[in-house]
């Protein structure tokens, strides 16, 4: 039986992960993430400055135009505390972040310990939607140290099947 998985790369720093996905623990936001991914995509990628440490990778909202599955996404599989290796999605409602008048849809890469989902508008549930290979986990902090040192850089997420 095959696995719905994302694999996650960045050219700069060398990143190549799989995660699979949480389909059961999270079953909406995990399939908003597939859905989403019908095409390879590139996103913007930043180290946060809020939650410790994390590779924060909003999608961009042209992204999620006219899109169906671009809908409000309840909490699953939530944690107010990410693991190593989570890939957790946060969703904030359009004008709740500085009137943003966007919803906020933001893939977040969880390398450490010690991090929070903790922002300047309070404490924000993420949904743990997937998480990387145990086997791969030590390469993903590597890699996301190096892209904390390089500063901004385009994640690409893809499909795949474990």
């Amino acid at each position: 039986m095959t696995q719905r998985a994302i694999r996650i790369t960045e050219q700069r720093s060398g990143l190549s992960v799989t995660a699979p996905l949480l389909a059961e623990k999270a079953p909406d936001n995990a399939a908003f993430l597939w859905d989403y991914l019908a095409e390879a995509r590139i996103v913007p990628g930043i180290h946060a400055m809020w939650t410790g440490p994390e590779i924060s990778c909003p999608v961009p909202p042209a992204h999620l135009e006219g899109q169906s599955y671009a809908a409000a996404l309840p909490s699953e599989n939530a944690t107010l505390t990410p693991q190593p290796g989570d890939i957790v999605l946060s969703y904030v409602p359009a004008r709740m972040w500085g009137g943003n008048p966007n919803p906020i849809f933001d893939i977040g890469l969880f390398y450490g310990q010690g991090a929070r989902l903790l922002f300047p508008i309070g404490w924000l549930a993420g949904s743990v939607v997937a998480q990387v290979r145990p086997e791969e986990r030590d390469h993903f902090a590597t890699a996301c140290g190096i892209i904390r040192r390089n500063g901004a850089c385009d994640v690409t997420f893809t499909r795949m099947e474990d």
